[in-house]
């Protein structure tokens, strides 16, 4: 049951980007052209940024995480992520602006000099939030379905199959409609999301365009591209392929969730900005989506998912509650995992866990690559350590190398398990990790399953 009678431990946030310029993408693929983020993004992540701040760094809201700065930015309690792929630096830049809205302008952002000086940091006291830039060519976390080959098939065999035939059929009438007022684009249903984007983006910034489009289509268009693109990035199993964009991110908040009920973790708050498709992923993993109808679809700009951890009143574990805001839409709850309410921590991680793609090979396994995305860098590694091992000796040369080959095929062994993800070394970790010794390593072989 969902209950107000708790305390706050601490949240993760996903939020989507706000207004961009149009952009393309590829309707198999989903490789993407450039664009740039707008004013009116700024500002809606702004706002968006700023609304976050008053429910979860004001001491007087009752959903107030206690013990987080409620002015000043610590970054030990916080982490940031922004992707900066696929839409070129919108999301980055959309992750900036939020962060201006969390932690504004303020006089109380100075220092005290030797000389007794103080000094205020520019702009009256602007706050410089440290964000994680996520380049998708190093880190597969935030866009999973890049260059993963079983997405494209999945994809493939949906416009194959006799579902998307038949709603071919249905929407045939109105794409045909449709010409006059895409400029020359492509006019199927394959191309849908592209459809909407361009004719979403013009009705909001051409006055020509939004007062010549005839008032039901960019809502029948958004209908369309609603089915599309949650049939692309959902799958009817958890572990299905289709589900890969929220795979790849169920580590992150996993970890978050670990960082927050850590009560010697000073994290109390993680950040992911993100495009529109792993949302998909996720409503449909956890069953937001199928509970809520309305969900299966794309979400607005500046949409947010706050996961709350809380610890109830009565004790026991943590529980973790599901809120939304669909772009101007105020927080709502929702139902998830098949349950009323408030969701224990456990049944979140029992749920999700075993889904999680936890590292680039198992990435590079799942979606059949060799060559993209560091895979190409893993599968050499593993060819190069079992050549070394493999390699063979003379008995004059095993006299004296024998020992610097032996330490040289360990060492390169080592390397290749760390970068396939099966060797782990315990390091100092990201601020506001707390560990016992920052200088001590540890070497740990993990389990394959």
């Amino acid at each position: 049951m969902t209950s107000n009678d708790n305390q706050m431990l601490g949240v993760v946030l996903i939020v989507r980007h706000g207004d961009r310029l149009g952009f393309y993408q590829a309707p198999t693929t989903y490789t993407a052209s450039a664009t740039q983020i707008t004013p009116l993004g700024n500002a809606q992540e702004f706002q968006l940024g700023e609304l976050l701040q008053s429910i979860y760094l004001n001491a007087s809201s009752p959903s107030y995480i206690p013990g987080m700065s409620t002015g000043l930015f610590d970054q030990f309690q916080v982490d940031i992520r922004a992707d900066l792929g696929g839409e070129s630096g919108v999301v980055y830049d959309s992750c900036v602006s939020l962060t201006q809205g969390l932690w504004p302008i303020t006089a109380d952002n100075n220092i005290t000099l030797a000389n007794g000086s103080t000094i205020v940091a520019p702009l009256g006291g602007y706050q410089y939030v440290p964000i994680d830039a996520v380049d998708p060519n190093l880190d597969v976390s935030l866009e999973g379905f890049l260059d993963c080959n079983t997405f494209d098939t999945h994809t493939t065999n949906f416009y194959n199959s006799e579902e998307f035939q038949q709603m071919a059929e249905q929407s045939a009438a109105f794409l045909a409609l449709l010409p006059p007022y895409l400029d020359g684009r492509s006019v199927n249903l394959e191309n849908m999301w592209n459809i909407y984007d361009y004719m979403n983006v013009n009705s909001i910034h051409n006055a020509t365009f939004a007062e010549a489009l005839p008032s039901t289509f960019l809502a029948q268009a958004r209908a369309l591209a609603n089915w599309h693109e949650h049939n692309v990035f959902t799958d009817p199993s958890v572990s299905g392929i289709g589900n890969i964009a929220g795979q790849v991110l169920v580590p992150s908040i996993l970890d978050a969730f670990d960082d927050i009920v850590n009560t010697t973790n000073p994290v109390k708050m993680m950040i992911t900005a993100i495009a529109y498709k792993p949302f998909l992923s996720l409503f449909n993993m956890t069953g937001v989506a199928a509970a809520n109808p309305q969900l299966a679809g794309i979400v607005d700009y500046a949409s947010a998912v706050a996961l709350e951890v809380r610890q109830p009143s009565a004790g026991g574990e943590p529980v973790i509650r599901f809120n939304f805001k669909n772009g101007t839409d105020d927080f709502a709850t929702y139902d998830f995992l098949n349950q009323t309410g408030d969701v224990p921590l456990s049944v979140f991680i029992d749920a999700v866990a075993p889904y999680g793609v936890n590292t680039t090979a198992a990435w590079c396994d799942v979606c059949q690559n060799s060559q993209d995305r560091g895979c190409g860098a893993l599968t050499l590694a593993a060819q190069q350590a079992r050549s070394a091992a493999l390699s063979p000796i003379s008995p004059v040369g095993a006299g004296f190398l024998g020992a610097g080959l032996t330490l040289a095929v360990v060492i390169l062994s080592f390397a290749t398990l760390a970068f396939l993800g099966l060797l782990s070394f315990a390091k100092k970790p990201r601020k506001g990790r707390m560990v016992a010794n920052d200088d001590e390593v540890r070497f740990q072989i993990k389990s394959s399953g």
